[in-house]
């Protein structure tokens, strides 16, 4: 019978398959590698571009920074501009109410009644006055309150009094001042008595 040693065929096939291995990882290792350095490089181009985006960004900003203040500052001096219009339109409207109103009364006053005291606070008024019977206090209260610079126009109230040998009929209306605009007009507190 014949002997064959098949130990070294063994070996050097492990010997071989190790090899294969050991080159089969190296090559998974190295492609590994080079998979991770392109993504590694790509990532640093991406990390650049976005760096030079954000300077030129900023080389803008920095440039319109003087117009951005100027922006600003006209803002603000349009913002001073128009509450200071605000303001003297307030004070036009609350130097014409009271003339309007006055001409508003005498206007809408029928004869036979006479007004003997205004009283404004803001824009609430009072009036006082005498007429010959309560038909004509309901008559100017009918006036008043379709006139467009008052409202909410109510009697307080009435009272019969006898002045130099007459039968008058006292009365008291309060109402609001209204501007015929949206806007309302601003009356400093005032009164003016008219006599009695």
């Amino acid at each position: 019978m014949i002997k064959i040693n098949l130990l070294p065929v063994r070996e050097e096939r492990r010997k071989a398959g190790a090899q294969k291995l050991a080159v089969g990882l190296a090559a998974t290792l190295v492609g590994a590698l080079a998979i991770a350095g392109f993504f590694h490089w790509s990532l640093l181009n991406e990390l650049a571009e976005v760096k030079t985006a954000a300077a030129d960004t900023q080389r803008q900003i920095d440039k319109f920074g003087p117009q951005l203040a100027q922006v600003e500052e006209y803002r603000r001096t349009k913002a001073e501009i128009e509450q200071k219009l605000e303001v003297i339109e307030r004070l036009f409207a609350s130097r014409a109410g009271p003339v309007h109103m006055l001409d508003e009364l005498a206007t809408h006053a029928p004869d036979r009644l006479w007004i003997t005291h205004v009283e404004t606070s803001r824009e609430q008024i009072s009036i006082k006055g005498m007429s010959l019977d309560n038909e004509l206090v309901a008559v100017f209260l009918t006036a008043l309150n379709q006139s467009p610079f008052f409202s909410n126009v109510e009697l307080l109230s009435t009272e019969a009094k006898e002045k130099e040998g007459l039968k008058l009929n006292a009365f008291e209306i309060s109402a609001r001042a209204a501007a015929p605009k949206a806007r309302k007009a601003v009356m400093k507190t005032a009164a003016v008595d008219l006599g009695q």
